[in-house]
């Protein structure tokens, strides 16, 4: 099973819509950016689930709405909300490794504390109705610290676990902590999802044969600078049609453009996006950088079409 991962201000609607108008069911299902928790009816408003809105989601990946907080009765409440509106399952946020997050004891800030845990997940699984997974890290501080969490997590029905193995302390970069992944696996009860630096098949091909036992991965940068990577993890080739990148541009600038936000807004995202596509499918290209210094959002999107057209 291939889930594309949440990534902030990434893998939102736009990209999930336009992704399965141009490759179709690739994907499994997606994990929402994360919803973050506020106090008071802030929490239940419209536009915080905004992105994950039944009505919204036609034509689009499969999603489970991620939520990032650990304050218990609001969670809860959005939880609950969550079911109100159809879903069956709401992913928990452990692995959020920002220092703004972590300092409010948010994300992969809350993996020493396994007694927090806990009592959050008491809370969800005995006032709501839907399924709990969690995404997380081997730990904050050390990758030892997953060992005091997983009597906590066994205690509990999860859904699955994601594990990135890594620690919050190194962000995203540094070597995978595989080993810890290797000791951790047997002992957790639950279905593990692999997560973490699969940016190329070769990738995909060396942790699928490291660790057999796990059947399920979640994939998300390199599925935003290669966005024909989860096609070929599924035909196990690296040989792709690579017009379809430029449908896939097309499709993604058609739901920037929907976007209510200024136009300059719209250009900036789409900079966002092919600053990290130009490493993936421009790689080498000398014009890859032009797109970023233009200023309108037709401009970015046909300066970007042209260097792709280059490449095929």
């Amino acid at each position: 099973m291939l889930v594309l991962a949440p990534m902030q201000g990434l893998t939102g609607l736009p990209f999930r819509k336009a992704f399965h108008r141009t490759f179709g069911d690739v994907f499994d299902y997606a994990v929402s950016p994360f919803i973050s928790l506020t106090h008071g009816n802030l929490t239940l408003a419209d536009k915080k689930i905004y992105d994950v809105q039944p009505e919204n989601n036609v034509g689009c990946i499969p999603v489970v709405p991620q939520v990032l907080g650990s304050e218990t009765q609001e969670f809860v409440d959005l939880t609950n909300r969550l079911h109100e509106i159809g879903y069956t399952e709401v992913n928990w946020n452990l692995g959020c490794p920002m220092p703004r997050v972590v300092r409010k004891v948010r994300g992969s800030g809350l993996l020493p504390y396994p007694e927090r845990v806990g009592e959050v997940l008491e809370a969800l699984t005995t006032k709501t109705e839907v399924g709990i997974s969690a995404k997380m890290r081997l730990g904050y501080h050390s990758e030892n610290e997953i060992f005091d969490l997983i009597p906590v997590l066994n205690q509990f029905p999860l859904a699955n676990v994601t594990i990135h193995p890594r620690i919050g302390t190194e962000l995203y970069s540094g070597e995978l902590h595989l080993d810890c992944l290797r000791k951790v696996i047997p002992l957790l009860k639950h279905k593990v999802i692999f997560n973490g630096d699969i940016n190329t098949l070769a990738d995909f091909r060396k942790i699928n044969n490291l660790f057999p036992e796990i059947q399920d991965f979640m994939i998300g940068r390199g599925a935003v600078a290669d966005p024909l990577l989860p096609i070929k993890i599924r035909r196990n080739d690296d040989t792709c049609d690579n017009t379809l990148i430029v449908s896939f541009i097309q499709n993604l600038c058609e739901e920037i453009g929907k976007l209510r936000i200024p136009e300059r807004s719209k250009s900036n995202k789409l900079k966002e996006y092919w600053g990290m596509m130009r490493n993936g499918v421009a790689k080498g290209c000398q014009d890859s950088e032009k797109p970023l210094y233009l200023s309108h959002f037709k401009e970015v999107e046909e300066a970007i079409i042209a260097i792709l057209e280059k490449q095929n």
